[in-house]
């Protein structure tokens, strides 16, 4: 049969042939084979090639985020097709995948990780992301996309030390350890951790990140294998939310380098404790199952004042402020089984899992009130900085305001029980012919006590989201495929807490997706891939003439994606890629004329590397995104950018290498995103990163 289960890899990459070159290991190593992820892990779906997915999905390994000198999630997103960021509120990972904005379809080994927050990257071999509804294999959200980390595990039978020191321009440093012993012959310990000491080029930024990751790996049998890990998460930064826009709709940039918020009371603090453990099982050379028990504890809060309103011909400003904190604990129990048989002349490849998740979440959140106004909205003038500091200040008419948090804006305690189970078969109908059928069944039960409004509300859904596609391989290293896919997401949200008024009436979201493309694999290890697709989303409404009735307001976002990445040649690596994005926000009166906001309609990159000489290589990269609307009203516009890139690298030794990368290569001003009209984020101008990494 095609496919065999003796070789087992995670859940999702991108080409054929990839270098791997992490922290613990700077010199080059050349992984060969088209399966889905370097290691094992429990977001293993099933182990099949890349070229056999009908689905457009894209991975950074650790080599190139260590390589680029990458630092965030967003640095990520910003070399992926279809996928642009948002500005998050200045708090958190925030994806808009395919004209779909997120802050929760994040996952780590396949476990579903939505709290919001910016998530580390020390600890990962590779980041996945995949573009489409993804409910089968993830189960609710996942509309536009999902990004999922793979974390590093204990290798057994290998004992070495990796490390990684970085330094930039702005004053920030970062240190990173990555040690493996082999304690026996079957089993091991690694232990991954970081501290990071944050700055930038805004006024009062700074902040500190800490993550200690120790992972155990046991072999218990020759077909068994026990991975334990856990992760105590530390973070904590200054919160910024740009500034605003100007009569023309376009960020100020006259105001590039005023912070508009209150010093000492714009922070974010997360701390978390993340629990996860896999049993894997080889039955025979065709049957697999893995279990896998994920438990997270999260702690967060954020304060912040932002501008809300600004008037360019009085040049004042208008500010609002409040205070955020949820405290969720997720436990998540999942496992599968993937059989490998043949009917007749016909192969199956099965895949059968459930998952159980028990979410409590409690939030609320407190508005500034103003001794002024009265409520949580002053003016000031704008100025650098603005007389306003640690709760007080002089506002525009020159008198002394104070503010507290002190109005309750909402308060929300959460249960959520979620009960899932799916089957898919990937069918070999031929030599060059493959069928891909599958479906999951969710129930989601919520319950959410609302302590502002004293009352409790609740809602079950249960929904089956089906998956189906076609793959046709005229010769073994292109395939041609066709696909459908469907996804759902509830009225309570990406966070679970609004079924307030009406919304406990409403079926939840539907998201399908529609999508043809190619894969190329070159002999030279060069893949090259293309999209067309179609994400259509039905929104229930409560009818305006008749409340026991609903509009379904159905509107969509089509485009394309194109992606090149391998080795030119034995010294020159690329990555090009590039969408095509067009939408129209549709009401209940049918088509507005009017574009989804943070959707550009052209976005490019390209990251090129050339190894000079044995010890010696350098790089260069580019990023262009295409004007966007900050607001679904249109009036506000995120000007489009090129931004250039460059690194440098020199292998002291074979366990030694220093390297320089330096962003924003010709000191564009530039706004990557924004969260309203009047918070565009102002991006880094020019500026540097030394790093060292080595390995002993």
């Amino acid at each position: 049969m095609k496919f065999a289960l003796s070789v087992v890899a995670a859940a999702l990459t991108f080409n054929t042939s990839v270098s791997a070159n992490t922290a613990d290991d700077p010199e080059r190593i050349t992984i060969e084979g088209q399966y889905l992820s370097i290691n094992e892990s429990n977001s293993v779906k099933t182990p099949t090639p890349i070229i056999d997915v009908p689905q457009s999905l894209s991975i950074m390994t650790a080599e190139e985020i260590t390589e680029r000198g990458i630092t965030s999630i967003g640095e990520i997103i910003d070399y992926t097709p279809g996928v642009n960021t948002s500005q998050g509120e200045g708090h958190r990972d925030s994806v808009v995948f395919r004209g779909v904005r997120s802050t929760a379809d994040f996952y780590m080994d396949g476990n579903r990780d939505d709290v919001q927050y910016y998530r580390s990257l020390y600890n990962v071999e590779q980041v996945e992301i995949l573009r489409g509804p993804n409910a089968l294999l993830f189960g609710r959200g996942g509309t536009g996309g999902i990004l999922n980390r793979v974390s590093k595990k204990a290798k057994l039978d290998e004992t070495f030390t990796g490390y990684k020191a970085t330094l930039n321009t702005f004053g920030g440093y970062g240190v990173e350890i990555d040690t493996n012993t082999d304690m026996t012959s079957t089993s091991a310990l690694r232990i991954n951790a970081m501290y990071e000491s944050l700055d930038n080029h805004r006024d009062f930024f700074d902040g500190e990140r800490i993550g200690f990751n120790p992972t155990a790996r046991f072999e218990l049998s020759d077909d068994s294998v026990l991975d334990m890990s856990y992760e105590y998460i530390n973070h904590e930064r200054f919160i910024d939310r740009g500034i605003p826009t100007g009569a023309d709709g376009r960020p100020v940039e006259s105001l590039k380098n005023v912070v508009f918020g209150d010093p000492e009371n714009n922070y974010h603090e997360l701390e978390a404790h993340v629990f996860r453990v896999n049993l894997s099982h080889q039955f025979n050379d065709y049957t697999k199952a893995n279990v896998n028990v994920f438990y997270g504890d999260y702690d967060k809060v954020y304060s912040n004042f932002y501008a809300s309103d600004y008037d360019a011909d009085t040049n004042i400003v208008e500010l609002d402020g409040y205070i955020d904190e949820t405290a969720r604990d997720n436990l998540i129990v999942s496992g599968n089984l993937i059989s490998e048989f043949s009917t007749g002349s016909i192969g199956h490849m099965v895949i059968a899992g459930t998952e159980v998740i028990r979410t409590n979440s409690d939030q609320f959140r407190l508005n500034s009130v103003f001794d002024s106004t009265g409520n949580d909205r002053e003016t000031f003038i704008t100025q650098r900085p603005l007389l306003f500091s640690g709760f007080s200040g002089i506002n525009a008419t020159g008198n002394q305001v104070t503010t507290a948090f002190t109005a309750l804006n909402d308060d929300t305690r959460v249960t959520l029980d979620v009960a899932s189970f799916f089957v898919q078969d990937e069918i070999e109908l031929s030599e060059h012919l493959d069928l891909v059928l599958g479906a999951r069944f969710d129930r989601f039960d919520i319950e959410v006590f609302n302590a502002k409004a004293v009352e409790t509300r609740s809602r079950t859904d249960e929904q089956v989201s089906p998956r189906a596609g076609l793959i046709y391989k005229p010769q073994e290293n292109i395939s041609l495929y066709a696909s459908y896919s469907e996804s759902f997401l509830p009225r309570s949200g990406e966070q679970y807490t609004d079924i307030n008024g009406s919304d406990n009436q409403l079926d939840p979201d539907t998201y399908s997706n529609q999508e043809i493309g190619i894969k190329w694999d070159f002999a030279q290890g060069l893949s090259f891939t293309a999209a067309v697709f179609e994400n259509e989303q039905s929104s229930p409404q409560v009818a305006d003439d008749n409340p026991e009735t609903l509009d379904v307001i159905d509107s969509d976002i089509s485009g394309y994606e194109l992606q090149l990445t391998g080795y030119l040649n034995d010294d020159w690596r690329i990555t090009a890629n590039y969408s095509h994005l067009e939408g129209e926000i549709v009401d209940r009166n049918g088509p507005t004329g009017r574009t989804p906001r943070e959707l550009p309609e052209n976005t490019f990159s390209v990251w090129s590397t050339y190894q000079v000489n044995d010890v010696f290589g350098v790089g260069l990269g580019a990023t262009y995104q295409d004007e966007s609307f900050i607001n679904n009203g249109n009036s506000a516009v995120l000007p489009s950018y090129t931004r250039w890139d460059a690194s440098a690298y020199y292998d002291i030794s074979e366990d030694l290498r220093v390297q320089l990368n330096i962003e924003n290569l010709t000191d564009e001003l530039y706004f990557p995103n924004a969260q309203a009209t009047h918070q565009a984020t102002v991006a880094a101008p020019l500026n540097a990163m030394l790093t060292v990494v080595g390995r002993f």
